[in-house]
């Protein structure tokens, strides 16, 4: 019985890129959508109401656990290849010229368009400018700020952490602690164990520390958050070169279907009565498979990503560029796009039609410029164009970006 692994080699996968730039796309539309509910946000259509939120809420468990899953393979893949301090270095050059030029630069719109729809400032951009450099808070809003760019802080931080140990992950990944939990994986109960074990800290989190700790993105605090977003990520990066973990997805991935649609029938009766009051012990049982539907949904997605779209294309390559400095530009556009919409006195699908066009089309005009201005390129984590290379490099796996576990989303 062997007590080591024979790592898989190192090589780009191809459906992690889709499942990141999916992913992505769902959080684009995702924040398309928050403008329209009735949940709080930077900005909101005079049209808000409850319609998009069930979809929403189904989506939440999953939408960015996904991502931070894939970062931990893309950190194991990373650090692998370039050790501990190298890996510690790439990482603080790519992400903090992001987090200082986003807080500085770029949300900043987001929160002169919120506090001018709430009426707390008046019209005069330059002039709020200033105010928001000092550090303070304006008119309930701590400045600066970093909104949706949280999930960078929060990658650059856990790295940082992790860098030190680095050696000690891989000896625990591929020694005789990972082959164990590899024979798990492979045993006749795997795929059921695939499903349930990963998913019970998730579950002590929710009712240990989801209770005292809210959801803040404000990093010092933040300790449910950290706990869900952190486990994530050392999932990840363990998965990232486990034979067995990836060969148990494929056989779990159709029972994880199976349970995720069963749930989504479930959550879609109890919206079509109301959300009745379950009760104490009904609604603490709905939280745990609340928590088994996420990880069912990540199951699902990585084992149909492997079916069907680890190729490679045009599209891939471009996208794959492309998807992080969407993701800086898009809920700067989507909130400011979205203050002089809900101006125009149109329909609330017109509203929705112009916003996903600005927002999506913004982010490409976004892209096309940023990836053409050499200065640009590390503002928005791209790297100098010299540096291209599709072997397997930092970004041969996608970094990518647990979500809320509640029906509401965070502001972001």
């Amino acid at each position: 019985m062997n007590s080591v692994i024979n790592p898989l080699p190192a090589r780009r996968r191809h459906d992690l890129d889709w499942l990141r730039i999916i992913a992505f796309a769902i959080l684009i539309f995702y924040h398309v959508g928050m403008f329209f509910t009735t949940w709080g946000w930077h900005v909101k259509s005079p049209d808000a109401n409850a319609g998009p939120e069930l979809v929403m809420s189904l989506v939440n468990p999953w939408r960015l656990a996904l991502l931070f899953f894939i970062s931990g393979v893309a950190l194991r893949f990373l650090s692998d290849k370039l050790g501990a301090g190298g890996f510690a270095r790439e990482r603080v050059a790519r992400m903090l010229p992001v987090i200082a030029f986003g807080m500085l630069v770029m949300v900043t719109p987001q929160t002169y368009f919120e506090l001018r729809q709430d009426g707390a400032i008046g019209p005069g951009p330059l002039a709020f400018y200033g105010d928001y450099l000092r550090p303070s808070v304006l008119h309930g809003v701590v400045t600066p700020t970093w909104n949706h760019l949280w999930y960078v802080v929060y990658l650059l931080v856990y790295s940082l952490l992790l860098a030190p140990v680095i050696p000690v992950l891989r000896r625990l990944a591929d020694g005789p602690a990972g082959a164990a939990v590899g024979r798990i994986w492979s045993g006749p109960a795997g795929a059921v164990m695939l499903l349930v074990l990963p998913a019970a800290p998730f579950i002590v989190y929710g009712a240990v520390l989801d209770p005292h700790f809210p959801t803040t993105h404000a990093l010092w605090g933040d300790w449910a958050n950290h706990a869900h977003r952190f486990t994530t990520l050392l999932f990840g990066y363990f998965a990232a070169k486990s034979p067995a973990f990836w060969a148990g997805v494929r056989r779990a991935w159709p029972l994880a279907a199976a349970y995720a649609a069963g749930f989504t029938l479930l959550a879609a009766t109890l919206a079509a009565l109301g959300w009745p009051d379950l009760g104490e012990a009904a609604s603490a049982a709905f939280s745990m498979i609340t928590v088994l539907y996420a990880w069912s949904v990540i199951v699902t997605l990585l084992g149909l990503g492997q079916r069907f779209l680890d190729r490679d294309g045009p599209a891939r390559r471009y996208l794959t560029e492309a998807i992080f400095p969407f993701y800086i530009l898009h809920q700067t556009i989507t909130v400011a796009a979205g203050y002089y919409i809900a101006q125009a006195g149109w329909s609330v699908w017109t509203q929705f039609g112009v916003l996903v066009a600005i927002t999506v089309g913004g982010c490409f005009a976004g892209f096309e410029l940023v990836r053409r201005v050499a200065p640009l390129r590390p503002l928005f984590g791209l790297k100098p164009r010299r540096v291209r290379s599709d072997s397997t490099s930092s970004s041969d796996v996608p970094s990518g970006l647990p979500a809320s576990s509640g029906p509401a989303a965070s502001r972001e």
